[in-house]
């Protein structure tokens, strides 16, 4: 543990921060879940605002830092992916 004061506060600091990203990359899991399970079913409107969703949480984690652009671009491709192939057996 550090002595200084400033340190201990960015450690402080660092662990909250962290703490919130793990959450907000929780809730994209959860949303492309919550996408998978709407593509069995027949509602093209939930799922088409459940994809538009997951879009918008993808880029806003880009632009916090959170995910680097790279890997919320593989994320939505993957996502297109796998719904044209559900779509595709359907």
């Amino acid at each position: 543990m550090a002595n200084i004061k400033s340190s201990k506060k960015r450690i402080l600091i660092a662990e909250r921060n962290a703490a919130k990203n793990v959450a907000f990359k929780s809730s994209i899991k959860t949303a492309i879940k919550k996408v998978l399970e709407l593509s069995k079913s027949e509602d093209k409107e939930a799922l088409a605002t459940a994809v538009s969703k997951v879009y918008q949480l993808c880029d806003k984690a880009v632009g916090k830092g959170i995910l680097h652009k790279n890997t919320a671009a593989r994320k939505k491709s993957r996502l297109t992916i796998a719904l044209n192939k559900l779509a595709a057996k359907a």
